[in-house]
């Protein structure tokens, strides 16, 4: 077909070069909405505006008719330069209304997200947030919440593994709930966890509620429990939570043994990229049998090492627990105590602890898990305690004797004898 010989030669060419500037704005858009090329640019808009590379490996997806939906597979985030990455994502699903796409960034409102497989470093965030503007970022508003599926937060010495959580709804202005299903692992400790989660809203200030079933794992017992944690939630590098309350309905099985009791902790509880910490800390142990109820303060720190230090009294000398030699027996005074532990997470290493009542005193160390095995075991066992350690008092009766300046040594051959007191 010819051209239309009625017009002249300069609208001719006119209409040739509108027409050939709508082909090739056709051609840009097709070549733009194709995913391998629709998805690096975005990813790298992304990244420029959070300071991060942001990488896809797999192949990607959109769609446009109805909700525009992208699908971004193999995602890697990192800071120039660093060898590892803050976050990777096997699957990555953004599901976008029209309106946050006409606003351009201005608004951050997603109908929802889903992680599958995620794994978090907890020093390379740290790392990456520190360099962050100080002014508040704005928080995303995801209308049907978002999905976490095997994903992973990897610290210093420590890792959560399986993470799954599912969180109904997230605004700013909106009490937030959700479910977290993880598993903490340590050396030789091994932590699941289900947790209902509530948030007044999301912000620094807001209070958090929690509760469900966590189960504290070693090779040679275990703790369920049934706890419930209320905090508030604080600014500042990592989680903190400050104060922080936990109570717990427990039970230490060991064996064919099962020994229940209650526990009441406070104090502030940090998590960052080296560990945990609650410090200072308050607890409160109440239970049946060879449990001594006691109230103590002091420190807990989950690093490199487990670290505990107590300091309080014993409401009471268990009767459970052989019976204390006149006069100390009959003395009403109070029991302080001071016990200490760095070692191993499963508590297989060696604690000390300094015992007093009047001029009375006891310096020793034993493995927690073999006093523990003594106090559970059934009578007729040994009445003395697998302890190392010393005891002095200014006088003892024993089998009506009355024995003066007393001093006995006490030894367990699975202890070291050498001296450590806290």
């Amino acid at each position: 077909m010819s051209a239309n010989p009625g017009l002249d030669p300069r609208r001719r060419r006119l209409l040739w070069g509108l027409a050939a500037l709508v082909l090739l704005l056709m051609l840009v858009l097709a070549w733009m909405l194709r995913a391998d090329n629709l998805v690096p640019a975005m990813l790298k808009y992304t990244g420029n505006a959070l300071g991060l590379e942001i990488t896809a490996g797999g192949v990607s997806e959109y769609r446009l008719r109805g909700t525009p939906q992208l699908v971004v597979r193999q995602l890697v985030a990192r800071q120039p330069g660093a060898s590892t990455p803050v976050l990777r994502v096997e699957r990555l699903l953004v599901s976008l209304p029209w309106s946050t796409l006409r606003a351009r960034g201005k608004q951050l409102t997603a109908n929802r997200i889903e992680l599958d497989a995620p794994v978090l470093d907890v020093a390379a965030y740290q790392q990456w947030k520190a360099t962050r503007p100080a002014a508040d970022t704005q928080l995303p508003t995801l209308v049907r919440g978002a999905r976490i599926t095997d994903g992973v937060i990897v610290g210093t010495k420590w890792r959560v593994e399986g993470v799954a959580l599912e969180l109904a709804q997230l605004s700013a202005d909106k009490p937030v709930t959700a479910h977290l299903r993880a598993r903490y692992a340590g050396d030789g400790l091994s932590v699941p966890m289900d947790l209902y989660l509530a948030m007044t809203r999301p912000a620094a200030g807001a209070g958090i509620g929690a509760v469900g079933q966590v189960v504290v794992q070693a090779a040679q017992w275990q703790l369920p429990s049934q706890v419930r944690l209320s905090a508030i939630l604080k600014k500042g590098a990592g989680l903190q939570l400050e104060p922080a309350l936990l109570g717990a309905h427990a039970r230490h099985v060991s064996g064919t043994t099962s020994r229940p009791f209650a526990l009441g902790l406070a104090g502030p509880l940090r998590m960052d990229g080296s560990g945990f910490a609650v410090q200072p800390m308050h607890l409160a142990v109440r239970g049946p049998g060879a449990l001594p109820p006691l109230a103590a303060a002091g420190e807990f720190l989950l690093d490199d090492a487990l670290q505990l230090l107590l300091e309080g009294n014993l409401a009471e000398w268990p009767a459970a627990w052989p019976a204390l030699p006149a006069p100390i027996g009959q003395s009403d005074s109070p029991l302080p105590f001071l016990l200490a532990y760095r070692g191993a997470t499963d508590f297989s290493d060696i604690a000390t602890l300094q015992l007093r009542r009047d001029a009375t005193r006891f310096d020793g160390r034993f493995r927690l898990s073999s006093v523990s095995d003594w106090a559970n075991a059934d009578a007729g066992g040994s009445p003395l305690p697998p302890i190392t350690g010393s005891l002095t008092s200014p006088k003892l009766e024993i089998s009506g004797a009355l024995l003066e300046g007393v001093e006995i040594e006490l030894r367990d051959d699975a202890v070291p004898a050498q001296a450590h007191t806290p």
